[in-house]
């Protein structure tokens, strides 16, 4: 039990670790470039879309840029309409992560931390904050290789070849797994790293990795929640918005898992990277349906979470109390 546990929670917390070293390495070069960028250029769903991608892009986590949004939306800086835009391209900014961790982590992990501590060590703040983003990134791939290490371990002890065996549901487990541990440690690209990893070495199958990918695509919508705690109506429209827009995706998605998997490999002959650019598209696909008809995603919202719901039932609740 030792040979899986210790690799796997070493991995994971080297992996965490180097996610926010990079988070607040570039959060810290861009200062409050973000908060302008956000509030300048999002008066569309377009340019919203763009700078969504953008932002989320150059800080590697869509997280941060939904949280940020929903606290402007809060304040009344911006309006919930505006927002859609920016979710929608916050799905596709965070694909960035995928793609690179789909390189051979093994090549880069050690030279980037040796060169983010060299530049850490300048008495340059912008070099110092690049050189904590690129240890970031070095441990990122350390960790998503040490992850790795557990594949032996659990090929011998068969727990998950049982479990899929013994269950026909593959895509549905597989969705349900990404979601909660999504959920649990707050960071869908750790969880896609895993996927990447366990389906490199053998561990799973394709179809499950890929439903593994669709979930965590809604777990990470938790942050939003518990960001919007205590919000006005508006930002909770927010976390909603992005919850929904995930949910649709696995539902549009998750009957066609037989046929992505079949068209994989076209995609690339490795099978890590098969995961990653089944990822980015299917974040592709799901935004650009979407953002068309982004005002009438943003109505469905509003019907979904009206303004005077709240008022009406108190109101009611004071009038049969009388």
């Amino acid at each position: 039990m030792k040979e899986i546990v210790i690799p796997f929670a070493t991995g994971l917390s080297i992996f965490l670790f180097g996610m926010q070293l990079l988070r607040h390495g570039l959060e810290t070069l861009a200062a409050d470039r973000l908060k302008s960028l956000l509030l300048r250029f999002t008066r569309t769903p377009f340019r919203g879309f763009t700078t969504g991608m953008l932002a989320t892009a150059f800080l590697q986590s869509s997280s941060a840029v939904t949280v940020v949004t929903i606290g402007f939306v809060n304040a009344g800086l911006m309006s919930f309409t505006q927002t859609v835009g920016i979710i929608l391209g916050t799905n596709i900014g965070t694909t960035i992560t995928t793609e690179l961790l789909a390189l051979k982590v093994e090549d880069f992990a050690v030279p980037l931390i040796l060169a983010g501590g060299a530049c850490f060590l300048s008495p340059w703040k912008h070099l110092s904050n690049i050189g904590m983003a690129l240890g970031g990134f070095g441990c990122i791939f350390l960790g998503m290789e040490t992850m790795q290490w557990i594949a032996g371990p659990l090929q011998s002890r068969g727990w998950i070849t049982w479990m899929l065996d013994n269950n026909q549901h593959h895509v549905l487990v597989g969705v349900l797994t990404g979601m909660l541990i999504t959920a649990l440690i707050q960071s869908s690209s750790a969880v896609i790293a895993m996927a990447m990893g366990f389906f490199a070495t053998g561990i799973i199958p394709l179809p499950f990795a890929v439903a593994v990918v669709l979930g965590s695509n809604a777990g990470t919508c938790i942050t939003g929640f518990l960001a919007a705690i205590g919000a006005n109506r508006a930002a909770k429209q927010v976390a909603l918005a992005h919850l929904v827009l995930n949910l649709g995706g696995i539902i549009l998605f998750a009957p066609l898992v037989p046929m992505i998997v079949h068209w994989a490999p076209a995609l690339s002959e490795n099978p890590a990277t098969q995961v990653a650019h089944i990822q980015t598209l299917y974040n592709v696909v799901c935004s650009l349906l979407v953002l068309p008809c982004s005002h009438l995603f943003a109505d469905g919202i509003n019907r979904l979470l009206p303004e005077k719901t709240l008022a009406w039932s108190l109101s009611e609740y004071r009038k049969r109390d009388q």
